[in-house]
């Protein structure tokens, strides 16, 4: 793909006003709460000030001190522009999800439907029917939209009655704060959360009895870390796992893993001098702090943790492609590991998304830019290209090969053949 610098006035466009949404914490205790910030990667180490666009060309529909955002309306969208940015305020956008002419797009506060044939949106918060304005997840469980969201558990979406069915710890949830939900081929639901896996054998979401959870104490250290971030089905139903502590194969029924130890992430001296977040997490976090301490990092005092795993794909060979922070991206093929870091022409080493599009072609989001996987180098787009920031949190491909790209702030469209 040739990318050309874009220039000129950008068609700038407004999805909705997310300024002083409430944001409902959930069940988690006061220390939880405290520690939540220091676990996230999202927010963690992103300048509002550095990241937040700072141009004319997105005014949009955003009013500073709007108290109470649109639950709905219509954007106007230049239909001759390479790209569109759709702007959601002082917001990280973490998931983007595309069912036909329909982009769902999470944000912490709340999931947007947008209807691109019509320009149509529509937000859906606490005010209609989640428990929780932020969403971490936006996946299809049994043809309906399923949202994980951060302290309200997961939200299943009627269309037909314009409904939301929660789903929290009372209905069987290790815990409120929800990461990824998949359905395996199988039929199974699984669950990522902060507090170890789900799985809701046969689908069957309303059979308490059908639920399980699966954690560090009752799989005997088989889930290497109870913080479990992401889920993809590999070859023959194997379940992957991405933990806070590394990578989880569920096999059969049975348990394995990997860490920095056993290959995962690059190690420090090769990345070093590329790490640009200087906050460190131990220095907020005891749990943090105490997991340097066992991986031996006691004396580095930069974003690096190789273990911590941010995003995850299985390609169709089987493959298994793990983002991390700091340690950039790990590919494992059941026996071997390789990375690639800034020094394979990755454009940042903290890898907070991985999409493989319909075509078979994997994109890398980063903490410095998007990258498309070109047999071995990586072609690199930036906010010189089109994108509404270099922080890449989420992305989605349309039917009609438009990029979706969510970040700090809003969400770029990109036209096919950009």
């Amino acid at each position: 793909m040739q990318l050309n610098k874009i220039s000129g006035a950008l068609a700038a466009v407004g999805l909705v006003a997310l300024m002083g949404v409430a944001y409902y914490m959930g069940a988690k205790n006061r220390e939880q709460q405290a520690a939540a910030p220091a676990v996230r990667p999202m927010q963690g180490p992103v300048s509002p000030n550095a990241q937040m666009p700072q141009t004319q060309n997105h005014a949009g529909l955003q009013q500073q001190g709007q108290a109470v955002p649109p639950q709905g309306g219509k954007v106007e969208v230049d239909p001759n522009a390479k790209f569109t940015h759709f702007r959601v305020g002082n917001r990280n956008v973490k998931a983007i999800f595309m069912k036909g002419d329909v982009a769902w797009v999470g944000t912490s506060g709340g999931v947007v439907r947008y209807d691109t044939k019509t320009d149509d949106y529509r937000l859906f918060d606490v005010r209609n029917g989640l428990l929780s304005n932020g969403i971490f997840s936006i996946d299809e469980i049994g043809g309906r939209i399923m949202v994980g969201t951060y302290g309200g558990g997961m939200s299943l979406y009627d269309e037909k009655q314009d409904k939301w069915e929660n789903f929290n710890i009372p209905q069987g949830l290790g815990d409120a704060f929800v990461y990824r939900v998949m359905q395996a081929s199988n039929g199974d639901v699984w669950v990522a959360t902060w507090s170890g896996a789900n799985r809701i054998r046969g689908g069957a979401l309303t059979d308490r009895s059908k639920w399980d959870l699966y954690t560090v104490e009752n799989t005997k250290g088989g889930l290497i870390n109870d913080w479990v971030y992401g889920l993809a089905e590999g070859k023959n139903g194997d379940i992957w796992m991405a933990t806070e502590g590394g990578l989880v194969l569920f096999r059969n029924g049975k348990w394995e893993n990997w860490n920095h130890a056993k290959g995962l992430g690059a190690p420090y001296e090769k990345v070093k001098n590329d790490i640009k977040f200087t906050n460190d997490p131990a220095q907020q976090s005891t749990h943090h702090a105490k997991q340097k301490e066992e991986m031996g990092l006691q004396g580095i005092n930069v974003a690096f943790n190789p273990n911590y795993i941010v995003s995850m794909v299985v390609d169709a060979e089987g493959v298994v492609w793990a983002g991390t922070w700091g340690g950039g991206l790990s590919r494992f093929d059941g026996k071997n590991w390789r990375h690639y870091t800034v020094a394979e022409g990755l454009p940042g080493n903290h890898v907070f998304m991985l999409h493989i599009d319909k075509k078979g072609q994997m994109w890398v989001g980063t903490n410095a830019g998007l990258a498309r996987k070109d047999g071995e180098k990586f072609i690199v787009m930036t906010t010189e290209h089109g994108l509404f920031s270099d922080t890449v949190f989420s992305m989605a491909t349309a039917e009609n090969g438009n990029l979706w790209v969510g970040s700090f702030g809003g969400v770029a469209r990109l036209k096919s053949g950009l």
